[in-house]
């Protein structure tokens, strides 16, 4: 089913707060060196669940980031829905997910320029992990 309108415009908003918020808690916890960006935010139909999907580089950095985001994604909601709070009557649920779409890509550049051709050997690469 494809999103309506309302779903991506809330989406956007959500997209743009989330990443100024994430941005501010790195700075505030002072990690530098690692680059955070929102890539997609799905709202559900009846605005009750948000899935952001997060890329963070370094990749070896961002399972233990991505699980520190979630242990405190009420606080993110939070302050979402202050920024939120004249656009929004209710904040959706943050359910945040890893955007590996970087890293796969990467992956398969690689293995193009290398003398392991995944198109001849599809074997090569690790199957996509849907979310």
């Amino acid at each position: 089913m494809e999103e309506t309108n309302r779903q991506k415009k809330i989406g956007g908003v959500l997209q743009r707060d989330l990443a100024d918020v994430i941005q501010q808690e790195l700075k505030r916890n002072n990690l530098t060196g690692i680059i955070v960006s929102v890539s997609k935010v799905k709202v559900t139909t009846d605005l009750s669940i948000a899935k952001a999907y997060i890329s963070i580089f370094p990749a070896k950095d961002a399972k233990g980031l991505l699980e520190e985001l979630k242990s405190i994604a009420p606080q993110l909601k939070h302050q979402l829905a202050q920024r939120t709070k004249n656009q929004l009557r209710k904040m959706p649920d943050l359910n945040l997910y890893l955007d590996d779409s970087l890293e796969y890509i990467e992956k398969i550049e690689e293995a193009v320029k290398g003398e392991e051709n995944p198109i001849e050997n599809p074997d090569l690469l690790d199957k996509r992990k849907k979310s």
